[in-house]
């Protein structure tokens, strides 16, 4: 169990999102006194994401209904989420992110495509009964060279 749980929803391995995704979850577990945190990561559950008793699955479904922080990123997709993430997050039960506080991140090649999907992403953690936070984070083409910084920015910018 975790306090602090990020997700990359990102199809391929070693994305910039999931570097995204983690430089986010350091600073933000850093922030509530935890070195540690919990990657799950949709690349690396492949096709296990669509076998009903895939342990690996099952395991990473535990690790996000017991989390207190949800970082939940996402590359941009046709204009919304990635369709990978939203595998994982439709095997968790009604309201099953009641009491989690959730931090939408989404990569994107322009803005107005983050912007998008940021918003859907909001409102498909809102629906499974998280808390998400006013705004999310959103990074496009330039800025994910250094998702350091990114991560720095905005974790100063939510007060952490």
């Amino acid at each position: 169990m975790s306090d602090v749980v990020v997700i990359s929803g990102h199809p391929c391995p070693g994305s910039r999102t999931l570097q995204l995704a983690r430089a986010v979850g350091e600073r933000l577990a850093a922030h509530r006194g935890h070195a540690e945190f919990v990657t799950v990561d949709v690349a690396e559950l492949g096709q296990g994401l669509l076998a009903p008793a895939d342990a690996a699955t099952g395991e990473a479904l535990l690790e996000v209904q017991d989390a207190t922080l949800l970082i939940v990123a996402t590359p941009t997709c046709r204009g919304t989420y990635s369709g990978v993430l939203k595998v994982l997050l439709d095997q968790l039960p009604a309201n099953a992110l009641a009491g989690v506080l959730a931090v939408p991140v989404v990569t994107a090649d322009i803005q107005p495509q983050a912007d998008a999907a940021e918003a859907f992403l909001a409102r498909l953690l809102s629906e499974l009964g998280a808390d998400v936070i006013d705004f999310g984070l959103t990074a496009i083409g330039p800025e994910l060279t250094d998702p350091v910084a990114v991560a720095e920015q905005y974790a100063a910018a939510i007060g952490t």
